[in-house]
């Protein structure tokens, strides 16, 4: 895997590849977020992208970019469930045998979405064991290419096509609002944005469990910090990336943190208000406008709706308490 940082050209090269494969998925708005904001805030839908996650993007962009070699030993890669099923069902679709380690609590629509799209799944503990060691060990019996969820560059510039396509269907922004895990999305998003709306500031969002990106962003070095617990299962990392610390340290403004409550009370607004199912970590972003964790009166706004894949059982409980 390269060290090297990705750049905006690379976020077009991905662009390109996914041209006729990956869904341009649609910007949404609403008078009633307008309104509940101050401001006119653009919904970037990617719970509407392939297998219901901007994960895709990045996923099939370093698929793409295996040798013939690599391809016919297969990829491996661990997941809590979005990252998971982009590996699957992009390894599927370019014929390459995948192998998905997640932890034994990952949602079971993820799991059985992940199996479903022919990927075969290794189970850990995320509390005991470390799933980069279990990664590393399968890559070593079976000489696969290890595709991180963030950590590598062509995935990195896979999900900046995402911001991308907003930018270039809505013009300059005055935010962008990216929810942040390990910072695939938020890294790639602030390249995009520095490309295409060099005045736009970029905000990263994660559970207030989780907050490493923020303590890291204000240390100015990766901090790592215990297995958080959150409903936002597809933030639940415990460190930024070498990668994608050093872009969100150039290129986001700040880092901000939502709770569960928030997120809950953001999963009401986008099922009652405008009609769609939104998962947890997809609603980071959108929480931390519509539940004024910024101010953004008068602006125009970005935000990233992260993706969709949440268990129908787990959706009904949010939804009524």
């Amino acid at each position: 895997m390269s060290t090297a940082l990705p750049t905006f050209d690379d976020v077009v090269a991905a662009s390109e590849r996914l041209q006729g494969v990956a869904h341009r998925t649609p910007v949404l708005t609403s008078t009633t977020a307008d309104a509940i904001a101050g401001a006119q805030v653009f919904f970037k839908a990617e719970n509407y992208q392939r297998m219901g996650a901007f994960k895709f993007r990045g996923g099939y962009n370093a698929i793409a970019r295996l040798t013939p070699e690599q391809r016919a030993r297969g990829v491996v890669t661990f997941s809590s469930g979005n990252h998971a099923q982009a590996i699957a069902l992009a390894s599927r679709l370019q014929g390459v045998k995948a192998t998905i380690i997640m932890p034994l609590d990952a949602p079971a629509a993820k799991r059985a979405a992940t199996e479903g799209y022919g990927g075969t799944v290794v189970t850990y503990d995320r509390y005991t064991e470390d799933r980069e060691t279990v990664a590393k060990r399968l890559q070593a019996e079976t000489g696969a290419t290890l595709i991180p969820p963030y950590d590598h560059a062509d995935v990195i510039a896979g999900q900046g096509t995402a911001a991308k396509e907003l930018f270039e269907e809505v013009g300059d922004l005055d935010y962008l609002f990216v929810c942040l895990g390990g910072g695939g999305l938020l890294g790639g998003s602030a390249l995009s944005a520095a490309a295409l709306s060099p005045s736009c500031q970029v905000y990263g969002v994660e559970p207030e469990a989780g907050n490493d990106g923020q303590q890291s962003l204000r240390a100015g070095r990766i901090i790592p910090i215990p297995t958080p617990k959150s409903i936002a299962d597809g933030a639940l990392t415990t460190h930024l990336g070498e990668l994608t610390f050093p872009i969100i340290q150039d290129k986001v403004k700040d880092i901000l943190t939502v709770s569960d409550a928030q997120l809950v009370a953001t999963m009401k607004f986008f099922a009652e208000r405008m009609k769609m199912v939104v998962e947890p970590t997809g609603c980071l972003a959108a929480a931390a406008v519509l539940q004024k964790v910024h101010p953004v009166a008068g602006a125009r706004v970005g935000v990233i709706i992260s993706g969709g894949n949440v268990d129908l059982k787990a959706y009904g409980a949010f939804l009524e308490s």
